[in-house]
């Protein structure tokens, strides 16, 4: 049995389209069977709320009198891009304040404006023979732009990793702040209300499909950026009219330590066509997998720590070696739910019609890594492999021997396996040689907590962590934890020196 998208549009019309949210869908399902939710169900309503910093929208602002070509555009000293046309620019989400940094940006423009807020807007130009005006400061409404159309390269996320971190410290990510020793995971998406999930061939959400976007009613551009159906990471480029939006589903955010996002509400309606759309929309939480990831790794190619479930996420808790690991969403389940339950009454008030893509979007497409003409060099690159150390039982006076014959300011501990466990500096000897005299041993004076590099670790990481921690070596050691070499300020030297070469 198959439903054709006429009969589904004729229902809308005369008002007796049956619409469900994809959180009702599974029980109908498992009540109905497949067949008899095919017969029952019309239309299936989905929704999202979360931060989607690929956001952002194109102003149209009128000409002014004198007329001026905007080469460089500020709102509310937020700058925008205008190597468009001569009162165009672009306003991307993450932007942030020229004054004010990542405590106010794009994302906040673009909620000002839809709030009705009044929004200061600066121009500057070098001044043209058709286009005189060389600057502008004035005040703007959203309803006196000509055009305030949102176009977001890249929204609403097939499904996303899971975020954890491995490392001894607090770490500020765009997956938020993910505290040291793997002490939360974080996550975002709906899970199974979420748009993509209920459609992931990819069969009816394509390019012209009608959708939700921010209280109002936009429209599917094709694929997103980045967008990578093959390894279930599908992504949506959309658009909307900024001036039918409302504010309670769009919102300005600061993500500590990263930076400006905007959270926006997303929603797709999906029409019951066939059975193979029966079986998509009663996908459960259950049945969408993805991975732990460690954001303590610095890589682009991150480790899965675990792969898990939405319901294992959404269940407030995930076993991790062993540990009980709390989790957090990033982004509101609560709105989710409101997207989706304000694009069904939409439907059933017959405000919204539904549309079979115009063009399809590829289902198996995987996003590539950058390709890289320049390499950036590793640390087993530039490391001292001629290394130093001392182990934790031999005295203090050894390791000031050791220190004294200049080779190196840095000793790194080992065990008697040959564990790194320490380190040990000229100013910790110093101290101990100045002290009371009660110390005896290295184990006694060295520094526990130890900074290190991997051989693989691009050197720029590994500069980064000297400078962050203000030391000037780090111990390179392979995956037992055994010193391999040393890296310090001097071998970074090498870089400017001319010593390496790609």
């Amino acid at each position: 049995m198959e439903k054709s998208l006429a009969i589904i549009n004729s229902r809308i019309r005369d008002g007796s389209a049956r619409v469900v949210t994809a959180e009702e869908m599974p029980a109908i399902v498992d009540e109905l069977g497949e067949e008899g939710a095919l017969n029952e169900v019309d239309v299936v309503t989905t929704g999202t709320f979360g931060a989607m910093c690929s956001s952002g929208a194109f102003f149209n602002f009128g000409h002014a009198d004198p007329p001026i070509r905007m080469q460089r555009v500020w709102l509310n000293d937020v700058e925008a891009y205008g190597g468009i046309a001569a009162v165009d620019a672009y306003l991307g989400a993450t932007q942030g304040s020229a004054s004010l940094g990542d405590a106010y940006g794009g994302a906040h423009v673009l909620e000002d404006l839809v709030a009705g807020n009044t929004v200061e807007l600066k121009a500057t130009s070098h001044g043209t023979d058709c286009y005189p005006r060389r600057t502008i400061t004035t005040e703007l409404l959203l309803e006196e732009l000509n055009q305030a159309i949102m176009v977001n390269p890249r929204n609403s996320y097939q499904r996303y990793n899971a975020a954890i971190n491995s490392t001894d410290r607090t770490l500020s990510t765009y997956m938020g702040t993910l505290l040291p020793k793997c002490g939360n995971i974080t996550y975002s998406g709906a899970g199974a209300l979420s748009p993509l999930p209920n459609d992931p061939a990819f069969r009816l959400i394509g390019s012209g499909v009608p959708i939700f976007l921010g209280g109002a009613q936009g429209m599917v551009i094709g694929e997103g950026t980045q967008h990578s159906a093959g390894s279930g990471f599908g992504t949506l480029m959309v658009t909307g009219d900024m001036k039918q939006m409302r504010q309670e589903f769009l919102r300005g955010a600061v993500m500590t330590g990263y930076g400006v996002t905007l959270y926006i509400g997303v929603g797709v309606p999906i029409p019951v066509i066939d059975i193979e759309t029966v079986r998509s929309t009663a996908v459960r939480d259950e049945d969408i997998l993805t991975d732990v990831i460690d954001y303590g790794v610095p890589r682009r190619d991150r480790p899965s720590v675990k792969k898990v479930s939405y319901a294992d996420l959404k269940s407030g808790s995930v076993e991790i070696g062993g540990e009980t690991v709390q989790t957090s969403s990033l982004s509101s389940y609560r709105k989710a739910r409101e997207v989706a339950a304000e694009l069904k009454r939409w439907i059933e008030a017959g405000s919204m019609e539904l549309a079979l893509p115009t063009r399809r979007i590829s289902p198996t497409r995987k996003a590539n890594p950058m390709r890289e003409t320049a390499r950036a060099p590793r640390v087993r690159e530039i490391m001292n492999k001629k290394v130093v150390s001392i182990t934790e039982d031999e005295e203090i006076r050894t390791a000031a021997k050791k220190l004294l014959k200049g080779e190196t300011n840095h000793l790194p501990v080992l065990d008697k396996n040959g564990v790194l466990v320490g380190i040990v500096t000229t100013y910790d000897i110093s101290k101990a040689v100045v002290g009371d005299g009660k110390h005896r041993l290295v184990r006694e004076i060295m520094t526990k907590r130890v900074f290190k590099a991997t051989p693989e670790e691009p050197v720029d990481i590994a500069a980064q962590k000297l400078e962050r921690n203000n030391i000037s070596a780090l111990p390179v050691v392979d995956t037992e934890n055994r010193v391999v070499g040393i890296l310090s300020a001097i071998d970074l030297g090498k870089l400017f020196g001319g010593r390496w070469q790609r």
